[in-house]
């Protein structure tokens, strides 16, 4: 877990048998993704839930998680504490935070758990106060930023949370990281950790906040230093 001065912010998403928990739909798919100070470390927690119900083919044709491969799936009970100290006292970044929040808090009743306490971050709130009056759903604010989502053909909560921590680096504006998460799932239904994934460089890099002034007395600076600074290898690959 992170040291007192890291932030550490658990990027979550679930995917169900419908749209209202109140109603009796249930979790059958959660995906997390750990950041440390803005960047993917690697950790994940990720596992399939076995409902207790039938699939209803709406929700069936959204992520494609048959009620037959579910059926011998662990229940949420079983996977509750694991899942709660995963999550610890982290930032949780979430894509329209209500419905997965409000899923999350029914299956911890069902099993005479406290709700949830965590900080909440919602993305989409987050790209309407960036972008108003913009389509503010995750396939949008990939297209808008250049984001390949072309493997996203269904919904699935871990390969969602890796969509969505570059979505939310993109929104916060922070460190600009774009993030090569790899494939959404390994086939396993536990927790995945200590897997680190490789960062791959900005598509469009970060304009210079250096005015002219400021750049003309680094050039004066690496002529100081001879023909071979190790800066000016930075300087080369950014021209």
């Amino acid at each position: 877990m992170s040291t007192s001065n890291e932030l550490r912010e658990i990027v979550l998403d679930t995917e169900t048998t419908g749209l209202s928990a109140k109603d009796g739909d249930r979790i059958v798919e959660i995906g997390c993704i750990e950041l440390l100070n803005h960047i993917p470390t690697g950790r994940q927690f990720h596992t399939h839930l076995n409902p207790e119900r039938d699939m209803p083919e709406g929700a069936f044709r959204v992520h494609g998680l048959s009620t037959e491969f579910l059926a011998d799936k662990p229940l949420f009970h079983q996977v509750a504490q694991e899942f709660l100290d995963f999550l610890d006292k982290a930032t949780l970044v979430i894509h329209n935070a209500p419905f997965d929040m409000g899923f999350l808090d029914m299956e911890l009743q069902r099993i005479g758990r406290d709700p949830l306490s965590n900080p909440v971050i919602d993305t989409v709130q987050l790209a309407r106060q960036k972008h108003p009056g913009a389509r503010v759903g995750l396939d949008a604010l990939c297209k808008h930023y250049n984001i390949d989502n072309s493997h996203r053909t269904l919904h699935g909560a871990l390969l969602d949370s890796e969509i969505l921590a570059e979505v939310y680096l993109e929104l916060i504006g922070g460190r600009q990281v774009a993030l090569s998460l790899g494939e959404a799932s390994t086939g396993s239904d536990s927790v995945t950790t200590g897997r680190r994934k490789t960062l791959s460089p900005r598509p469009n890099p970060a304009a210079s906040l250096l005015n002219a002034d400021e750049l003309n007395h680094h050039a004066q600076l690496l002529e100081a230093f001879g023909n071979t600074p190790l800066w000016r290898l930075y300087d080369e690959q950014d021209a």
